[in-house]
């Protein structure tokens, strides 16, 4: 590696199990690019520390993940409106003066993700449920309301992080929305009346227990942003039951793609061979 490598990384905790490194590698060797990127494991109490260093050591950015996406934009010396809005940060551009400028991605990947795998999902298509109201689920309401969306449902185990959020998103937009707010023990009646049902939360990911919700009476597309396993078990629910199913991984791929564009000047695709490698990856 020469001075002039561009260096990127992922930071989180833990995070040995990304493919982030993965996907942004197989880009710069594409594009042919004098750069590299790597997972960093930061604890909570060394973000401050590790961000410093980071800025120092002539990286051109990074991507954050759990758990660090709100505690980083006190870090950040700008960070966008729509980091703003969503409240969480996913990546970071360093410029040449070291200062770091925040944004968030995940609302693309999010929405791109949902319209290549179900093309026949339209936001006038009726309401969305979400459940969870962390950071993913923040973006995941961002970009629905963004695209058209009017009637959002959510439902989080905390009820008060269901509220905040659904306090919050009421910001994002000016026109007349309904965005809701349901019980976790009614999650199951919530379905029936969705067009689209969203798990942002971590069941049913690998070494959690699966999320155990009732699809018998669903008509919905079904999203999980999980993507280990890949299909989850609520997909798998949802596909014994003829509904379509949109996975994770897309929303991941996607996500990556302005953030490399950002330190990289490239914007790159997902093409077939790329999510078939990152595909076998995750399984």
């Amino acid at each position: 590696m020469s001075e002039k490598t561009k260096k990127a990384a992922v930071i989180g905790y833990p995070v040995d199990h990304s493919l982030s490194p993965l996907i942004h590698n197989t880009w710069i060797a594409q594009y042919g690019l004098d750069a590299n990127y790597r997972a960093i494991n930061v604890l909570p109490q060394n973000l401050q520390q590790w961000v410093e260093s980071l800025a120092q050591d002539g990286f051109v950015g990074f991507n954050v993940t759990l758990p660090h996406k709100v505690e980083i934009m006190a870090l950040c010396d700008t960070v966008d409106d729509r980091a703003r809005r969503i409240g969480a940060v996913n990546t970071v551009s360093v410029d040449g003066s070291g200062r770091l400028h925040g944004t968030n991605t995940d609302a693309f990947g999010f929405i791109q993700n949902l319209r290549e795998e179900a093309p026949d999902w339209a936001p006038e298509n009726g309401p969305a449920m979400i459940l969870g109201a962390g950071g993913a689920a923040r973006a995941a309401v961002y970009a629905l309301l963004e695209s058209g969306v009017d009637q959002i449902v959510i439902c989080n185990r905390n009820a008060d992080r269901a509220a905040a959020l659904a306090h919050d998103a009421r910001q994002f937009v000016t026109r007349d929305i309904s965005i809701q707010t349901l019980d976790w023990h009614d999650r199951s009646k919530g379905v029936f009346a969705a067009a689209l049902l969203v798990n942002t939360t971590s069941l049913g990911m690998s070494g959690q227990p699966p999320l155990d919700i009732d699809l018998g009476h669903a008509g919905c597309a079904v999203y999980d942003i999980v993507y280990r396993p890949l299909i989850t078990p609520l997909l798998r629910s949802a596909q014994e039951r003829g509904l379509p199913i949109i996975t994770g991984l897309g929303m991941l791929l996607h996500q990556a793609r302005p953030a490399f564009e950002m330190w990289f000047g490239v914007l790159p695709d997902v093409d077939p061979a790329l999510k078939k490698q990152i595909e076998g990856s995750a399984t």
